[in-house]
């Protein structure tokens, strides 16, 4: 049976295949994306292309190693893909790229640009009359971006009802905590002042995250979840360590503690 911490340990697997990567800001987004594609996205992997599948867009390029391991888990492509992660000939890198890999909708991490081409792809479902979602994963210092609020004028401005952003609110990011680095204030108030009906989630609550990510737009607007995360989420050793934000060179003493740092629920 599939489950979030099977995720989880596949991010790890796929860490390790490179040995290098953005591990913690993966792992605030294991939850999440484990609830979207078992229980929210309109997608089939075996027909991946589908004009009216729901797309899916990893902003947040730098965390792709929870993606990658998402679709690994649901059959996208064999698990085994993961352990080439960054490797030369791989198709699964630093970053996300369209059409590498079935699954991946957009090619990501100059952070800012998801919104903008998930605001396009929203709108075009109304050109083309099919039916389906867009799903926006940005981060929390992503936010800084002015691309970002760009978009939302955009979206709120078309009434794109079908576009879902999720911001991953770890309040972390590469240099420190993001109230420190640009405070943004109330992420609700600023996300419901740029017109959309805008939730507040624990990113880490499987049964929150279904009820909530069910939910159609009440308003006609496009809706924000603030997702409420911890870097890192899931090993101990990792939680709120800004030491591991990006890692290149790991030793095999530091794979052991974190690895032994796992929590198995």
């Amino acid at each position: 049976m599939k489950s979030s911490l099977e995720l989880r340990k596949l991010c790890l697997r796929t860490f390790k295949g490179g040995m290098r990567g953005h591990l913690p800001s993966a792992l605030s987004l294991v939850d999440i994306l484990f609830v979207l594609y078992s229980d929210c996205l309109k997608i089939d992997s075996k027909d991946p292309l589908s004009p009216d599948r729901d797309r899916l867009i990893l902003s947040k390029g730098h965390g792709c190693i929870a993606l990658y391991s998402a679709l690994a888990l649901f059959e996208f492509f064999p698990k085994e893909t993961l352990d080439d992660f960054c490797e030369f000939h791989s198709p699964i890198g630093g970053h996300p790229e369209r059409h590498s890999l079935p699954g991946i909708e957009a090619s990501t991490g100059s952070l800012g640009h998801g919104l903008a081409f998930g605001t396009g792809i929203a709108y075009s479902s109304r050109i083309s009359k099919l039916d389906f979602n867009v799903w926006v994963i940005v981060g929390d210092g992503e936010l800084n971006e002015g691309s970002i609020w760009e978009s939302a004028m955009s979206a709120s401005h078309h009434k794109l009802s079908n576009l879902r952003v999720i911001v991953d609110s770890n309040g972390m990011q590469a240099s420190g905590e993001t109230s420190g680095i640009w405070d943004l204030s109330s992420l609700v108030d600023k996300w419901s002042s740029f017109g959309f009906e805008t939730r507040v989630v624990n990113g880490h609550d499987i049964s929150e995250l279904r009820k909530e990510f069910c939910k159609n737009s009440v308003t006609g607007k496009p809706i924000c979840y603030i997702a409420q995360t911890i870097k890192g989420y899931g090993f101990a050793s990792l939680e709120n360590n800004a030491k591991w934000h990006h890692k290149s060179s790991v030793s095999e003493e530091e794979m052991i503690e974190v690895e032994k740092s796992l929590r198995n629920a």
